[in-house]
């Protein structure tokens, strides 16, 4: 066996599963002792120890064992010569089974044979079927035998690979063989006589297809990219490049080679990178990669099997891209020396100056992005330097207000430098130091107050006027001559004045401890500050007051009003006293009742229970029902004490066995007497009863009304006979009326002979009325369009209906009129004219008939 661990096999330690074998150092494989080799296949396994990798490596040994040929000369017994086709050698033929005289004439079965393997080469160009071995048992003599064979490529797919002639026992193979296709077969040769009887045992047919060089190598990836840092030692690993080959990887037909064809460009030498032809590995082998001046290398890599023979082997090629990546090799340096910038005094997150630097290494990685530092003239940290990270600038920001009374300029000492540490060997350049000088500008800045907020204590009621304290603000700006003036900002209770040059702070009004305006004791005021600059500015303080509090609250009883029972020892009303005081003038309060009236004390008395609380109760035995104000003089505790007479209205009312007012008692004690009920309920009654009497004496003088208006006669009732005559119509055009009706009325004939369809639509036709369909009241909800029709044309064919929807013309006045002027008619009649149609114009006529058919008898 041949173990290859690319160092010699040097230390190489080879171990087999099997007590019987042992393996020498150099590989060679041996029995341990004498023993008996069974006639069958025997398979080893062989490991081998690596010290280099520290791995193992196994391997797999078949062997094929065959009995011992005698050395007379002559050939065993049982085999039997079968000439063969032309072309084919004696040893083609196998006997397989084998068969042995004993002496004393017993036929004694043997083992059987192992069937050495059967090789066949790939992609062969024929003849089909092509004979590649004969087998034949050696009692064919006996008898008539068939031979068969089974398996793989046999008679399981892929079929009839193989065939076999039964009668002479010749196996032949059909078609050219693929060993990327399937590069062995296992068959079986079976023998049975002309029943179908087996005659020997089945025997195994090893088939292996020998490899051709048919196939090329094939790249895993056509293209394959790496990367490796520019300045790189000879020797450093970039990337692996890997071909396999379909043939067989034992043979040369499989072995691969690997070279490099070009490189592009051929900078700073032609061969930067060399690849191991074995394993693809592809390292660097001179010096000088630099990313500023080579970025990337294009390198066409061959594959080449029959272990790199040219002019034998199949190639096949692949692209590797080879990246330089960038190392921080040039360190930042600043474009100029000095920079300055200006800034206004009391301002924060303003940019004064930008800082530009120059780095070759790669833009936005982290050797090129800048960092910032001052390294001096800023001992107090005004300023912090922020990176752009677009530009790569320094932004030099102020973070802390400066003030131009303390500082009108800085001198500031900056450094600049990688996010990533500069490479081996590189040094820090001169040029990644520079000078910025920032001037400071000066600006009005508003007056302060030092003490803010302020807190001065005084005892509350101080007298109007009094001075409390000065409360001034101090202008930052020395170097300007200003005069600060104050006022006030806030005052909620009005009780402060400021003096506006001084700031002299005085009482306006009495200070009250116990008022709303209070919180906690503290009273707050705020003043401004302004000054007289260019443009004004104003600061604000707060002056806080603690008001100190005096005994100037008395008590207040509580509670204003209770109820108790009309006997004693039933029930007591407990009482205490609230002050707007706060300790020590306070509790613990007194309670008393007054000696005037003297009846209080008579029918009442009050016990202490703590310096808080005291109860009041009877003292009689018995007080009859009703409300009583009781006096009672409260004093606190304060120097001096303060009391007050509060008086408590208690209801006196009768109670049950629980101790409590019944309904009756409560009204009797509410000061309402059987009497006073009686009177109320009474009054009620006489109210209620006016009401009545004033609601029938409405109804009866509105039915009086209504009986009056039918005494008047219809004919009288004026209300009737005005008429309006004013009516104005669009134009005689667009009327249908026979105007000449009005102009002739001599005779009635007109309205008995008139045509069809032209009538007076004033009056009621004369003659029998026809009788129409009665209109539907409600209509249907989804037919109010027809409804609507209807009720219209109703209303147009029936001549009955007054014309209330016409339009009547009076003043019409055309040329050619057959009636005379208007103007032409006067007072005077001479009696000629017989206006005794007018009686046949309905009733509407009936007035002017009256006034001009009377004639001389009126």
């Amino acid at each position: 066996v041949k173990f290859n661990n690319c160092a010699g096999n040097k230390g190489v330690r080879y171990e087999t599963n099997s007590l019987d074998f042992k393996v020498r150092a150099d590989g060679t494989l041996f029995a341990a002792h004498q023993l008996q080799v069974p006639l069958k296949p025997l398979v080893l396994r062989v490991t081998a120890w690596d010290p280099q990798s520290l791995g193992w490596q196994e391997a797999m040994v078949r062997f094929l064992v065959a009995e011992k040929l005698q050395h007379n000369g002559h050939k065993p017994k049982g085999w039997k010569t079968v000439p063969g086709d032309v072309g084919q050698q004696q040893s083609d033929t196998l006997l397989p089974w084998r068969q042995h005289q004993s002496p004393n004439g017993l036929r004694r079965q043997k083992r059987d044979w192992v069937i050495p393997p059967i090789n066949v080469p790939e992609n062969s160009r024929g003849p089909f079927p092509q004979q590649l071995v004969r087998i034949r048992s050696d009692k064919d003599k006996e008898i008539h035998i068939r031979y068969s064979i089974t398996g793989v490529g046999a008679d399981q797919p892929p079929m009839e690979v193989f065939s076999i002639d039964p009668v002479s026992g010749r196996m032949y193979v059909t078609r050219p063989m693929d060993r990327e296709e399937r590069a062995s077969y296992h068959l079986r040769a079976h023998a049975v006589d002309m029943n179908g009887n087996k005659v020997e045992n089945p025997i195994d047919l090893y088939i292996y297809v020998i490899d051709m060089n048919d196939n090329r190598p094939e790249f895993i990836n056509q293209v394959y990219n790496g990367s490796v840092d520019e300045g790189s030692k000879p020797g450093t690993y970039v990337m692996t490049v890997t071909a396999n080959d379909a043939d067989d990887g034992t043979t040369a037909n499989g072995m691969v080679r690997y070279r490099i064809v070009t490189q592009t460009p051929q900078s700073p030498s032609q061969n930067m990178f060399t690849i191991n032809s074995e394993t693809g590995d592809i390292v660097t082998v001179a010096a000088g990669l630099d990313r500023e001046k080579v970025q990337q290398y294009i390198v066409i890599i061959q594959a080449t099997d029959m272990e790199g023979n040219l002019n034998y082997g199949l190639s096949n090629t692949a692209t590797a891209i080879i990246t330089v990546t960038d190392v921080n090799d040039n360190p930042p340096e600043f474009t100029t020396s000095t920079y300055s910038g200006e800034v206004p005094e009391n301002r924060v997150e303003v940019v004064v100056a930008n800082l530009t630097v120059m780095d070759r290494d790669q833009p936005h990685s982290p050797n090129w992005n800048a960092i910032y530092r001052i390294i001096s003239g800023d001992p107090s940290g005004h300023f912090t330097i922020r990176t752009d990270p677009v530009t790569n600038e320094g932004m030099v920001t102020v973070v802390k207000a400066v003030d131009y009374e303390m500082n009108r300029a800085f001198m500031l000492t900056v450094m600049v430098s990688n996010q990533a540490p500069l490479a081996s060997g590189i040094q820090m350049s001169f040029q990644s130091t520079a000078g910025v000088t920032i001037s400071v500008t000066d600006v009005n800045e508003a007056p302060y107050f030092p003490t803010n907020h302020k807190l001065i204590r005084l005892e509350e009621g101080v007298p109007t006027g009094t001075v409390l304290t000065t409360f001034s603000a101090v202008d930052p700006d020395r170097f300007m001559q200003q005069a600060v003036r104050y006022s006030k900002l806030s005052d909620p209770a009005n009780w402060l004045n400021i003096n506006a040059t001084n700031g002299q702070i005085t009482t306006a009004a009495v200070l009250d401890r116990e008022s709303d305006y209070i919180k906690n004791n503290v009273y707050e005021a705020t003043f401004l500050a302004a000054d007289n600059g260019i443009p004004p500015a104003s600061g604000t303080g707060t002056l806080q007051i603690y008001l100190i509090d005096i005994n100037d609250n008395a008590p207040e009883l509580l509670p204003k009003e209770a109820q108790i029972c009309e006997k004693p020892n039933l029930n007591v009303i407990n009482i205490t006293a609230a002050d707007a005081d706060i300790d020590p003038n306070v509790g613990p309060f007194v309670f008393e009742l007054p000696s005037v009236p003297s009846a209080v004390r008579k029918n009442w008395t009050i016990t202490r229970l703590n310096g808080d609380y005291a109860q009041l109760s009877l003292r009689i035995m018995y007080l009859e029902a009703g409300v009583y104000d009781v006096p009672i003089i409260v004093t606190d505790s304060g120097n001096p004490p303060l009391y007050n007479t509060s008086v408590i209205k208690v209801k006196v009312c009768p109670c049950d066995e629980n101790g409590d007012c019944t309904t009756i008692g409560a009204v009797a004690a509410a000061g309402l007497g059987t009497g006073a009920i009686i009177a109320i309920l009474i009054c009620i009654i006489i109210l209620l009863t006016m009401v009545l009497l004033f609601v029938v004496w409405m109804k009866r003088r509105e039915k009086e009304r209504h009986t009056k208006q039918l005494l008047i006669d219809p004919e009288d009732d004026v209300r009737d006979n005005i008429l309006k005559y004013d009516e104005e119509g669009g134009g005689e055009e667009d009327q249908d009326y026979d105007l000449s009706q009005l102009q002739q009325p001599e005779t009635m004939d007109h309205v008995l002979n008139k045509t069809p369809g032209v009538r007076r639509v004033d009056e009621r036709p004369i003659g029998a009325e026809p009788q129409y369909p009665i209109r539907p009241v409600i209509p249907h909800p989804g037919d109010i369009g027809d409804f609507i029709n209807e009720g219209l044309r109703a209303a147009d064919n029936d001549p009955t209906a007054p014309p209330y929807d016409s339009l009547l013309v009076f003043d019409y006045e055309g040329s050619g009129s057959t009636a005379g002027s208007v103007s032409s008619l006067n007072s005077s009649s001479s009696g000629d004219q017989d206006y005794d149609y007018l009686n046949d114009w309905g009733p509407r006529f009936k007035k002017l008939a009256d006034m001009y058919g009377g004639g001389e008898e009126d």
